[in-house]
């Protein structure tokens, strides 16, 4: 028996990366999937977003596993994209229990030089498009009385980065939407909870620029093998450099099954230990 036999989960940037692991984990417990992600690029987004090809190697470990998967094209900054992956899945799968709010986008600049655009879409989709997806699954799950809202947050929604104030303001305000969904919905038997991942190795966090801020070279200079080993002292934990994404699946497997069923409102690190380290300033000015 599965974790999740007989369970439903939504998962929003499910194509690849985090959301893959979200859907294979899920399958592999016994749930049927809904996966949700974009195909268009969005312009202020410097490596490639997912491709048809990411959804169709979803679905088809899913259903290498003997569950069903429905793939919706949607953007998460769209109510009616979210809107219509509900009732598809509800028509297709018959109910959806849980949701999986992952859909995410990194970029990087000082505060000063970020223009408007690299704050509006990081915003609309990292913290506006978390709310906009518990607001699509929320009605169901009342009415189905209960379900369970696991929303990705970051380390960085405990802790602030250099380089990325909107997606720190993001990530910092998606704890406030999922405390105040906890408290909310409480009384309907939905519970809400919060990931905060550690460096996990994905498309979102492995290109030139995450390279260079990893490897702390200039600009162009650092390479992925420079980030990986960066990785290392970035975690406490022996042997922790970039972590796999399935860590952070396991993560929201536990809140989303029964064994979790008393858990609500609280934040998860799965962080290898980084936020035990005590911090340092590794470019003083004197």
């Amino acid at each position: 028996m599965g974790l999740l036999d007989g369970k439903v989960v939504l998962i929003t940037g499910g194509s690849r990366g985090q959301g893959r692991a979200h859907a294979v984990t899920s399958a592999r417990e016994g749930a049927d999937v809904v996966i949700v992600d974009t195909l268009q690029q969005i312009g202020t987004v410097a490596y490639p977003m997912a491709q048809q090809a990411d959804f169709d190697e979803t679905v088809k470990q899913v259903e290498a596993l003997d569950r069903r998967a429905v793939a919706v094209e949607g953007d998460v900054r769209n109510q009616a994209d979210l809107d219509r992956a509900v009732s598809e899945g509800i028509a297709q799968l018959g109910k959806i229990d849980a949701l999986i709010a992952n859909a995410g986008i990194f970029s990087l600049a000082p505060a000063h030089e970020m223009t408007e655009e690299m704050w509006d879409d990081m915003i609309a989709v990292n913290l506006t498009g978390v709310w906009k997806s518990a607001k699509a699954v929320l009605p169901h799950m009342m009415e189905q009385g209960g379900g369970s809202i696991v929303v990705t947050s970051s380390i960085n929604g405990l802790e602030p980065g250099a380089n990325y104030v909107h997606y720190c303001a993001a990530k910092f305000g998606v704890v406030g939407v999922m405390k105040t969904l906890a408290l909310e919905y409480a009384r309907h038997g939905i519970r809400v909870n919060a990931v905060h991942p550690g460096a996990i190795l994905t498309p979102m966090t492995s290109w030139q620029g995450a390279w260079d801020m990893m490897s702390g070279k200039p600009a162009g200079e650092g390479t992925e093998e420079d980030m990986l080993e960066a990785g290392y002292s970035f975690h406490a934990l022996k042997g922790a450099g970039f972590l796999s994404p399935q860590r952070i699946a396991d993560a929201a497997l536990w809140l989303n099954s029964d064994l979790a069923s008393a858990v609500t409102g609280i934040s998860v690190p799965v962080d290898a230990g980084h936020l035990l380290q005590p911090g340092y300033n590794p470019d003083p000015v004197k």
